[in-house]
């Protein structure tokens, strides 16, 4: 029987805090439009302070911040970079582009984190740095994989695009590789529609980074007084996003706090008040280590198979909720196949996971009410023996 409302919960809504037009106003009133401004240096040192990075660029996204990370670790073709097959195209498009051979890992069947009892085996004479994701801001088993990259002297780049906020051991996500990207996507917990940031925990990489975001210029430095001219001086493109875009970024970093704590709250009331439901019905709900704090950018169920996944995404849609999937494994797609390679032993979990996933709605505006009838909705729904 098809369920029909007049108000559908759709996937995500970017949340608005109400200082982003004051802001965005207030750039246009000083004719602040072009990157690197004063409201770019405002919520770059509001960033940096919050992940507690050494400094920190933004860019236009965070794939340009991936794309970035290729260019300064000087990667030529035919390097290997090791990262998860379990993650958004981005990750792996960012090296392949320098002609980098991604090298496909599986992930963890609890945190779906890139296994780290896979990792070195992943490792050959060619493999030039790790790439960390953490998956629903959940952070990886960072001891296990920086005590790897430290014995083979690989450098460790977290893709940190779910993770603001979110912590390993007390130790804030971003923080913990020599170079971390994060993304300011509408669909992440803070957002400016589109943007992006690449962090250094470190000085080594700073400065040729500020070229290579230039076009390859040492334009920023001459706008500093550094230098009585600027030139092209390295390879780069155009990855500086304009200063009114960090405007409305920086609304949502000043607001954080507030856009977290209701993010949090919905999401522990899926983890508690299906806890039942999951038992009962053979789902598996989402596993937060316990020297890991979330920040609730996801909340996802692993059903039993692909047809009970797609008969409660029907179940919700035939109710006004929307849901979604992801990700299609990078080692199994054409590109994967294509321009990386599998590690040993595949990625039956990946696969198998990738089959199963389905994420609820969670983001701050979504009400009480909301919040019910999605719980009303999965727990109305039963899984076949």
């Amino acid at each position: 029987m098809t369920i029909t409302t007049d108000h559908v919960i759709p996937f995500n809504r970017p949340h608005l805090t109400g200082d982003e037009s004051e802001l965005i106003a207030a750039a246009l009133a000083c004719r602040s439009l072009e990157g690197d401004g004063r409201y770019t240096s405002r919520a770059t040192d509001l960033l940096t302070k919050m992940v507690g990075a050494t400094s920190a660029l933004l860019t236009t996204s965070c794939t340009h911040a991936l794309e970035m990370s290729a260019l300064l670790l000087d990667l030529e073709p035919g390097d290997e970079v090791v990262m998860p097959s379990f993650t958004f195209p981005s990750t792996a498009n960012g090296y392949a582009l320098r002609g980098a051979v991604p090298v496909f890992v599986d992930c963890r069947p609890d945190t779906l984190n890139m296994d780290e009892r896979l990792l070195e085996d992943a490792l050959t004479e060619r493999t030039r740095a790790i790439v960390v994701v953490h998956y629903g801001g959940v952070a990886c088993e960072m001891d296990a994989i920086m005590e790897i990259a430290d014995r083979h002297d690989l450098p460790v780049v977290e893709d940190n695009s779910h993770g603001l906020g979110a912590s390993y051991r007390g130790q804030q996500l971003g923080s913990l590789g020599v170079m971390a990207t994060q993304s300011f996507h509408s669909t992440k917990n803070a957002h400016c529609g589109e943007g992006g940031a690449l962090l250094f925990n470190g000085t080594d990489h700073l400065q040729r980074a500020e070229l290579i975001r230039e076009k390859g210029t040492n334009r920023r430095q001459f706008f500093r007084g550094e230098i009585d001219k600027y030139q092209w001086v390295d390879i780069g493109s155009s990855y500086l996003p304009s200063d009114l875009l960090a405007a409305c970024l920086i609304a949502q970093l000043e607001n954080f706090d507030a856009i977290q704590a209701r993010r949090l709250q919905v999401w522990d009331i899926y983890q508690e008040r299906l806890a039942g439901w999951a038992e009962r019905n053979g789902v598996v709900q989402p596993t937060v280590p316990e020297e890991c704090a979330h920040p609730a950018h996801l909340y996802y169920l692993l059903l039993p198979d692909l047809e009970h996944r797609h008969a409660l995404m029907d179940h919700l849609a035939a109710r006004g909720i929307r849901s979604a999937f992801h990700y299609m494994p990078l080692h199994s797609a054409p590109a994967g196949r294509r321009y990386g390679r599998t590690a040993p032993g595949g990625c039956p979990v990946t696969e198998r996971v990738a089959d199963q996933l389905l994420r609820l709605p969670v983001y701050t505006d979504l009400t009480d009410s909301d919040v019910e009838r999605v719980l009303e909705a999965v727990t109305s729904f039963r899984v076949r023996a």
